[in-house]
């Protein structure tokens, strides 16, 4: 796998693993198809919230399929980068990566089930993080330079 930035496997990890961490992972996932390895854990098994799974579909990406899973559940150990996304799930990285050669990155991110009020107001909340996170996803894993193209980006 050729990877980003030195970066061949990405962790995103949260408290739950039901928003922010599987946001995260989808929106990874979009940006750099097939040269990251990506995937997202909790510390505690949650549910897939809909108000993420509606945010993500704005942007043509399914999350309904996306299953909580914890730290415990990984079927693969090996991530040259873990980027914890709550208090909680960044002790336990920390935890996690002190046997492996692996980066733990700390990006505190608000829960958008604090936000109380109408649909609208709540999808808001959840449209913030996801809009954040794409930004820092942005930033941390940028585009990739194709030789030969009018733009020198690829899609």
């Amino acid at each position: 796998m050729a990877g980003v930035g030195g970066v061949s496997a990405v962790l995103f990890a949260c408290t739950y693993n039901a928003i922010r961490s599987p946001i995260a992972e989808a929106l990874l996932k979009h940006r750099h198809p097939a040269r990251i390895y990506v995937d997202s854990a909790g510390v505690r098994e949650g549910e897939i919230n809909p108000f993420a799974v509606a945010v993500m579909a704005e942007l043509g990406i399914d999350l309904g399929r996306h299953r909580a899973k914890t730290f415990d559940r990984l079927t693969d150990g090996s991530f040259d980068l873990v980027i914890s996304l709550t208090p909680e799930a960044h002790h336990r990285a920390i935890e996690m990566v002190r046997t492996m050669a692996c980066e733990v990155e700390y990006w505190p991110t608000f829960d958008p089930t604090l936000v109380e009020g109408s649909r609208v107001v709540r999808l808001d909340a959840f449209r913030q993080v996801r809009d954040g996170l794409a930004e820092r996803i942005a930033a941390r894993f940028p585009a990739l330079r194709r030789t030969g193209s009018p733009d020198g980006l690829t899609g």
